[in-house]
């Protein structure tokens, strides 16, 4: 390659790489730089401290609770969003039998796509709102209302499902999924449709049911998809702020509550770095979740790495 392409390639890479550089690679940097200061946020004076804001992170039992409720979030979120997922995908496309016996989705898969879809056209925050009105602890939610109505709740003793310790991360994880399935199931259903229809025809002629052909042939085929599907999932586990901060805000600043039970690591920062004022610390706090997030994202990428297959 002459030196003269060298020069255009350099050309049209310089402006995007600078800007990413000064916008995405230098506040982190930044954040590293003020995670060793004392700084408090409303002002540029500081003093160094070195290690001590991530020695005092090792002693907060708030922050390394949160660390535990990030990590359930990071198993239940992606395992059930990502079955579900696959279920529907798997039914809206190879689960039918057409009239001349071949493989289709079941009846009405177009319609099912779209009402499946639906909560992913809504945003998080909007989707948050709405089931606060699902989850009301008197007989107005709708949740509650539902079950007095079939008697499974006394009327006069109504679940406080957003208030209740042992509910309330639950809670949550309904509405994340609730969000998800619908992005990933159009996600897997464009990967399934990729796979020839001579495969399943051939594997139900050998007498193959679904359960069958969607783990032996379904599965295999989208493992990549899958694979992405883990860590984009996983990295919404590990931030949540949006869902806690909306859902739980009339349980202190950017919720969290009740008594830190639905607490996450971004609404234990941002409560640091905005009312408390200890910015310092929380810009440590930003740098934990970088480094488990990189490392969750490296630790899925290998663990769920396997030879392609091709068809």
């Amino acid at each position: 390659m002459r030196k003269g392409q060298y020069r255009f390639i350099a050309g049209f890479l310089f402006i995007p790489v600078a800007l990413y550089l000064i916008f995405v690679i230098w506040p982190y940097i930044q954040t590293f730089g003020y995670s060793l200061t004392d700084w408090k946020g409303q002002s540029q004076t500081f003093d160094f401290v070195g290690l001590d804001n991530y020695k005092a992170l090792l002693q907060d039992d708030v922050f390394l609770g949160a660390i535990w409720h990030n990590i359930q979030f990071l198993v239940f979120i992606p395992v059930i969003t990502i079955l579900l997922a696959l279920f529907f995908a798997f039914m809206v496309n190879a689960g039918g039998r057409s009239r001349a016996g071949g493989v289709s989705g079941v009846a009405g898969s177009k319609f099912y796509k779209i009402i499946y879809f639906f909560p992913q056209v809504l945003s998080l925050a909007i989707l948050a709102v709405l089931f606060n009105a699902v989850y009301r602890s008197d007989g107005g939610g709708m949740l509650n209302g539902f079950l007095i109505k079939i008697g499974l709740v006394d009327a006069s003793n109504p679940v406080e499902w957003l208030n209740e310790p042992g509910f309330v991360r639950w809670a949550l994880i309904l509405v994340a999924v609730w969000h998800g399935v619908g992005f990933y199931l159009v996600l897997f259903s464009a990967a399934m449709q990729s796979i020839p229809r001579d495969i399943y025809e051939a594997a139900l002629i050998d007498g193959a049911g679904r359960a069958q052909s969607f783990l032996r042939i379904t599965l295999p085929l989208l493992w990549d998809s899958v694979q992405t599907a883990w860590v984009y999932l996983g990295i919404v586990a590990m931030d949540m702020f949006v869902l806690v901060a909306t859902m739980t805000q009339n349980m202190g600043a950017y919720g969290g509550g009740p008594d830190h039970a639905s607490d996450v690591m971004s609404t234990v920062m941002m409560r640091n770095f905005l009312y408390f004022g200890k910015s310092g610390y929380a810009c440590a706090m930003g740098v934990i979740m970088l480094l488990l997030t990189l490392v969750l994202s490296v630790v899925t990428l290998r663990a769920t790495r396997r030879e392609r297959i091709e068809f």
